[in-house]
């Protein structure tokens, strides 16, 4: 007995009853019955079937308008329409709203036996590969989740002494390569990081989970040893590991500093990463000065320096990834520094959390729900 949902919608009494008696000599179970399009829907919504045999001319509703109706199913069954109607006119219509095939109601069980195990095999298969998709998409889920619990998940409650700070990743996939990461060395000091790793998806985010124990691997053993840890050194010590095991030439650009949440000095790295933008009252302007060193993780033995800054009462300091101003809507174009600079002067003066919070949504007004090209971050520190 071959294990199969199938039901027969037809308005005749003896074609289903032939129907019945020629599965039944196929060796298929009975099928469930219909009279009408009508009756059909409503089986179908109430059961899983593997198959459907329809007939075209039937009372309420044909079986034009029961296909129609099953192109709207997210998960609607296949369909092997069964009808007296021969014309080629009508066997294009009935492919054109998803029927897998046509046979002519005066058919030969060898050919029914034919198309019916070629309908149901084609249906194991779209069924196998769903469910190996869902499989793999709650797999992905799980990454996500594990990703992002590797970044503060509240950043706002770390801000200390006259540091307020707010901050937001959000992978262009399930998994990315972007981080940030916000760590009190002290009562009063702060260490904070943007970085962003070359390629999306998992590779990256494998990357991005090593770039993070790396960084906080070194500023635990230098809180350890009663200093404070130096921007510099910390990318001198991830670049050479991440240099180390390298064959695919990942690299990785990164932001990192520390600074005084009392006075407002600090001082910054930046390996092949984009200068963070500083915000006042008036103006916003590129942090201009720092050092620029190579991104992480395309040789090893090389030296780091670091520049001082200073941010004065009011001012914040603007980190990102270069997903912001590389972002794209659907014509592909980009939403460029311009819109981002205008973004932030749009709330100049406001706390972290509404300076990012503009950002975000002038971003996405901008891409109007266009995919993401790449992944977002942002940090905003303020002092004030």
């Amino acid at each position: 007995m071959v294990e199969a949902a199938i039901l027969v919608i037809d308005d005749s009494g003896f074609n289903r009853l032939l129907l019945k008696r020629r599965l039944s000599e196929l060796g298929y179970a009975e099928p469930d019955m219909a009279e009408d399009g009508q009756q059909g829907l409503e089986a179908i919504a109430a059961k899983k079937f593997d198959c459907v045999l329809l007939d075209l001319e039937m009372p309420v509703l044909g079986g034009i308008g029961v296909l129609e109706a099953l192109r709207e199913m997210a998960d609607a069954p296949p369909v092997i329409v069964i009808s007296a109607h021969t014309e080629m006119s009508g066997v294009i219509r009935c492919i054109e709203l998803g029927a897998e095939d046509y046979l002519p109601k005066s058919f030969d069980p060898p050919l029914l036996r034919a198309r019916l195990s070629a309908v149901l095999e084609k249906k194991r298969l779209r069924d196998l590969a769903a469910q190996r998709l869902a499989a793999l998409e709650a797999e992905l889920e799980s990454a996500r989740n594990a990703q992002l619990s590797l970044v503060p998940r509240n950043p706002a409650r770390l801000g200390q002494g006259r540091i307020t700070l707010s901050a937001h990743m959000e992978p262009a996939r399930q998994v990315g390569g972007d981080l940030y990461d916000i760590i009190a060395v002290d009562s009063r000091t702060l260490l904070f990081a943007v970085a962003d790793v070359a390629g999306k998806g998992a590779p990256a985010g494998l990357t991005m989970a090593r770039t993070v124990g790396l960084l906080r691997s070194a500023a635990r053993i230098a809180m350890e040893a009663g200093t404070r840890p130096d921007p510099a050194e910390l990318l001198r010590i991830a670049n050479d590991d991440l240099a180390s095991e390298n064959p695919d030439m990942t690299f990785v650009t990164a932001a990192l500093g520390v600074i005084d949440s009392e006075t407002g000095e600090g001082s910054m790295a930046l390996a092949g990463h984009d200068a963070p933008y500083i915000l006042s009252g008036a103006a916003v302007r590129v942090a201009e000065g720092l050092a620029v060193n190579p991104a992480l993780g395309v040789m090893d033995g090389l030296a780091y320096s670091a520049t001082r800054f200073t941010l004065a009462p009011g001012e914040s300091l603007i980190l990102y990834t270069d997903g912001i101003p590389e972002a794209e809507d659907a014509g592909q174009e980009f939403y460029g520094r311009s819109r981002f600079e205008a973004a932030l002067m749009a709330h100049r003066g406001d706390a972290p959390a509404a300076v990012q919070a503009g950002v975000l949504e002038s971003l996405a007004g901008f891409t109007r729900g266009a995919p993401p090209a790449d992944d977002v971050t942002i940090m905003v520190l303020r002092f004030g």
